[in-house]
């Protein structure tokens, strides 16, 4: 299988999932020349196939052959961890709809992260003591190079592979599709988890 067929199988899934509805959401591998391959823009993803898939450069996420067609709006975050974290080689964004839901809660209370703590699944972020885990939330701007320089300026390798961007979804990462799209179904119950605990609790 090619990278852009195996992007555009795991792409058919996450839309099936109800986390890429319409063009939403986008899926990217690193490539062993300095570039990396991102879904299009503008394209369903539950039609895209391998033709649907752009090659950029992660130093400037510009299309290494312009013309064809325009990568994902949120091709400089995929870039930023490229550039930040020489293990990552998959970076999954999607709008899976409990991590939407928890990321617009919390930039309403003007804050930039979200705990969750005591959860047996957090162990699929990070393994070790399932204590807790601090996941960031980012700004949503309109211009998306600017969430990017602050993604690239604020996670670290003590951060989970994961973060929410207020009002608008979730990004994680991994040496792998697979692992990146594991770390997102973690993060996804754990938003689930948070809503439901909280509203019990009310």
């Amino acid at each position: 299988m090619t990278p852009a067929e195996e992007l555009a199988e795991f792409t058919a899934k996450l839309y099936r999932r109800g986390w890429m509805e319409g063009t939403a959401g986008n899926i990217s591998l690193r490539l062993p020349d300095g570039a990396a391959l991102i879904t299009a823009s503008g394209v369903s993803k539950g039609e895209l196939t391998a033709a649907d898939t752009v090659r950029v450069s992660i130093a400037d996420s510009r299309p290494v052959e312009p013309g064809r067609r325009q990568p994902s709006a949120e091709t400089t975050i995929h870039t930023a961890l490229y550039r930040r974290f020489a293990g990552c080689q998959a970076v999954v964004h999607a709008h899976p709809p409990y991590a939407t839901a928890v990321a617009a809660i919390a930039t309403a209370r003007g804050e930039n992260s979200v705990t969750f703590s005591g959860l047996e699944i957090i162990k699929g972020l990070r393994g070790g003591d399932p204590a807790s885990v601090t996941v960031p939330v980012f700004p949503n701007h309109a211009e998306v190079p600017r969430i990017a320089e602050e993604v690239e300026a604020r996670v670290a390798m003590r951060t989970p592979p994961v973060f929410l961007i207020g009002a608008h979804g979730a990004t994680s990462w991994g040496p792998s599709l697979r692992v990146a799209r594991d770390r997102m179904e973690c993060l996804e119950t754990l938003c689930r988890l948070r809503l439901l605990i909280d509203r019990a609790a009310s």
